[in-house]
């Protein structure tokens, strides 16, 4: 059997869809009766600029872990500025569809949201190649870039969402990451059968509690503080601005600094925030690896989820939160729906309304100095990914529903 996986991003890039695809693609590479090819671009990743190592042909095939990569031309663009960002998402269809004329007949072809035009690439490739079309559910695009303010309302818009439920009517099967996914799509006429649920987990062998990197804490000079961070995107969605209001709250209390961690379109005016406002509890740091996020997140005594208080974020569940749970780590959830059901049901961390500067500092000002609260809460988070979100059982799961061939009838 052979599946061909198409996603935009993939590792060394570190961002949640990378991740996803190489863990689960990994472990389908054991299996002695499968053969996985993953189409992908060249990493670059939030900033736009080739990885060390990596340059921009037309075609490079390599194999990690007997998975076979074949990276396309890429247009190089920062995940900044709504055109260029646009142009890198459409510029990966025809390369993709261009070298799927090198690769031998797959059974499956698997394509990856965000970005959809990934799965538009898929199900034309799927069409030449005249196999299943699987479509992987990570975002309600287009409306999501409507709700954070990207594009508005209007005929592009229009016929993007005409495209969207054109895609999953035509996919032989949809893999949506929450259950409220699968009930917007039902909602709109696709029909239940061909969607199935596998949410996102965590690697625990890579994720697991470690001590605290004492350099890296006098790196930052936060010797004897309670640091709150928040460790991803700093995108429109996220609601970073409201972070910079919270640390605000705090700038008299010299013992709490704040850490946000990381890359995205809305980096600059945070910054600017923050140099406006004069705060001196605040550090915004680079984008960093996958193995040193992993510091970040053993220095940190409370970690910030947070997204805009919109009806669409309910149904979305940030995969970060499994690995802080992973690092035995406590949350303050500021996203509703899902994930405020998972953090609420795990005991490891609290739920606050999003976008609300005063219940979230309450809730900050509340756990500081309960290191015993905060102990617990990584531990019953560790327990839950353990018995809930281990990404090679959710991985064998996956792939049991591929090789069913009743589901593609």
């Amino acid at each position: 059997m052979h599946i061909l996986f198409l996603s935009h991003y993939f590792p060394p890039e570190v961002n949640a869809p990378a991740s996803r695809t190489f863990e689960h693609t990994r472990q389908w590479a054991k299996d002695p009766d499968l053969k996985i090819t993953v189409i992908t671009n060249n990493p670059n990743h939030p900033k736009g600029i080739l990885y060390p190592g990596h340059s921009n042909n037309w075609i490079k095939k390599e194999q990690i872990q007997n998975i076979n990569i074949v990276r396309v031309k890429t247009y190089l663009a920062p995940n900044a500025g709504f055109i260029r960002r646009t142009l890198n998402y459409l510029f990966f269809i025809p390369t993709a569809i261009s070298v799927s004329f090198t690769i031998k007949k797959p059974d499956i072809i698997i394509g990856t949201s965000p970005q959809f035009f990934c799965a538009v690439a898929a199900y034309i490739i799927s069409r030449l190649k005249k196999c299943a079309f699987v479509f992987e559910l990570r975002d309600i695009w287009p409306e999501s870039i409507v709700t954070v303010g990207a594009m508005h309302k209007s005929f592009i818009i229009s016929l993007l969402e005409k495209l969207e439920l054109f895609l999953y009517h035509q996919s032989s099967m949809i893999i949506a990451l929450t259950n409220a996914f699968r009930e917007n799509l039902i909602n709109r006429g696709v029909p239940a059968s061909k969607i199935k649920v596998f949410k996102n987990g965590v690697d625990l062998s890579f994720f697991k509690p470690k001590d605290r990197p004492e350099g890296l804490i006098k790196a930052l000079d936060a010797e004897n503080k309670f640091i709150v961070s928040y460790i991803g995107t700093i995108g429109m969605a996220h609601a970073i601005d409201k972070i910079i209001d919270v640390a605000e709250k705090f700038i008299s209390n010299p013992k709490i600094l704040f850490l946000i961690v990381g890359e995205g379109a809305q980096k600059k005016s945070i910054k600017k925030m923050i140099s406006s406002k004069k705060l001196a509890n605040i550090k915004v740091l680079p984008g960093v690896s996958k193995q040193e996020i992993l510091g970040y997140y053993s220095i940190t005594d409370l970690n910030l989820v947070t997204l805009r208080n919109t009806p669409l974020f309910r149904t979305v569940i940030p995969s970060k939160i499994f690995e802080i749970m992973a690092m035995s780590r406590p949350i303050l959830c500021a996203v509703d729906g899902e994930c405020r059901q998972i953090i609420e049901e795990s005991g490891s961390g609290i739920y606050v309304e999003p976008e609300n500067v005063d219940k979230i500092s309450k809730s900050i000002n509340d756990l500081y100095n309960k290191k015993d609260l905060l102990i617990e809460m990584g531990r019953k988070g560790r327990l839950y990914v353990e018995n809930n979100a281990d990404r090679n059982i959710i991985a064998a799961k996956y792939l049991d529903v591929l090789k069913d061939k009743s589901n593609f009838k």
